[in-house]
């Protein structure tokens, strides 16, 4: 087992003040990801976008974040990390400015696979933290910091929907790229210097990411469970708008925005997981987070459909699945950080890979399952994925933290 300590050059702790910095960087960041997704209809008609082609413009930002978590996330443990934080958030600026100012198609999807690379910023903030915290206290400073990531995450449908009625989709970058640029002051500010130790080159730390994908055992149980909770959150938010709006519930757009905030309420597993982590009892917090999930499914096949008691329990739903992804996220994390200080920008490179790539999966089943079979069978399947996860839970011989 590697050194758990922190590298030599990092901070011996870390304040209340520096992760709630954190954390918001980590939230306002990740909404960069999710700003189009309401707007794409509108975007596509403004630059000339075929009909046929709307989803690119939310699988491009998908692939550039998928490539970024491949290949930058991994300079977290070979690059200055303040410096490499503020150049990514750099690009995620441009690009956003260059996303607002785009009247056609070729340049605002070329922005957006540029939105998604900058946002990997996110993943190396977070390892960043880690490597801050004592080791008593890293899981819940990982907790409060990805709460931070999860409402950014489930605020930015709301939030783009509602300033483009206002304004025009068009702001929503150019006022993004403005947080952005004052993100980057408050963390050049804020953030303490941070150099890794390894000696490894570029070509040698990819090439050392595929020994831990083989060799890490707590790396691919973790990876394993999150990619089943991802799969079902991103097919429960890519149908439940589509299933609102349908002739069982005739809820228009600002209806549907107001039931996304309410998945926010999710976010507050971050925090609770990551205190459980540090008291030992990541296994159990790990089996709540998948039970919540699949219980979020269930609870919607209690009313009948249309009723407002079935609205209810889909609203509860979405917090029950906010929270048990919430919960295994920071549990995973916290088990995969405590492999080595100087491993932890990969390992989250390659974690985060892996559950983004369920992710994409849960979005591609969950349209095609509401097409073919509307909610019973996304549902179903929904259900099907904690499941599958908490059979593999019950394979894990000891408690891996």
């Amino acid at each position: 087992m590697t050194s758990l300590s922190a590298s030599p050059t990092a901070a011996p702790g870390i304040s209340a003040g520096m992760t709630f910095v954190m954390a918001a960087a980590c939230g306002l960041i990740a909404a960069n990801l999710y700003y189009a997704q309401p707007l794409a209809g509108p975007i596509a008609e403004a630059i000339g976008l075929p009909v046929h082609a709307t989803g690119l413009i939310v699988t491009l930002t998908q692939i550039g974040y998928g490539l970024g978590l491949l290949f930058l996330v991994p300079l977290g443990d070979l690059v200055e990390n303040r410096r490499l934080i503020l150049t990514m958030i750099g690009v995620v600026t441009l690009s956003l400015i260059a996303a607002g100012l785009s009247l056609s198609p070729v340049p605002f999807l070329a922005a957006s696979l540029a939105i998604g690379l900058g946002s990997v910023a996110v993943q190396m903030i977070v390892p960043f933290a880690a490597n801050l915290a004592p080791d008593y206290a890293r899981g819940r400073v990982i907790g409060n910091v990805m709460s931070g990531l999860m409402i950014g995450i489930m605020m930015a449908r709301p939030v783009a929907s509602f300033l483009a009625r206002l304004t025009s989709w068009h702001t929503v970058f150019f006022v993004s790229a403005g947080v952005m640029v004052a993100l980057a002051v408050l963390l050049a500010a804020r953030l303490p210097a941070r150099r890794p130790t390894t000696h490894l080159g570029y070509l040698g730390l990819l090439r050392s990411m595929g020994i831990q994908l083989a060799t890490q055992k707590v790396l691919q149980r973790r990876a394993a469970y999150q990619a089943c909770q991802f799969a079902a959150f991103s097919l429960f938010w890519t149908v439940t708008p589509l299933y609102l709006a349908g002739p069982a519930f005739h809820l228009s757009q600002a209806g549907i925005a107001l039931f996304a905030l309410a998945g926010v309420a999710g976010a507050i597993a971050s925090p609770i997981a990551g205190r459980l982590a540090d008291r030992g009892l990541g296994k159990p917090a790990t089996a709540l987070g998948i039970a919540s999930v699949a219980a979020g499914y269930l609870v919607t096949h209690v009313a009948p459909e249309g009723s407002t008691l079935a609205l209810a329990l889909l609203t509860l739903a979405a917090i029950l699945v906010d929270f048990g992804v919430s919960m295994t996220l920071v549990t995973g994390q916290r088990a995969i950080y405590s492999l080595g200080a100087e491993l932890r920008s990969r390992l989250n490179g390659l974690f985060m890979a892996i559950f983004f790539l369920g992710g994409a999966i849960g979005s591609a089943v969950g349209a095609w399952a509401f097409a073919e079979g509307g909610w019973p069978l996304a549902s179903m399947i929904g259900l099907a994925l904690p499941a599958l996860a908490f059979l593999y839970f019950l394979t894990e011989k000891r408690a891996t933290a």
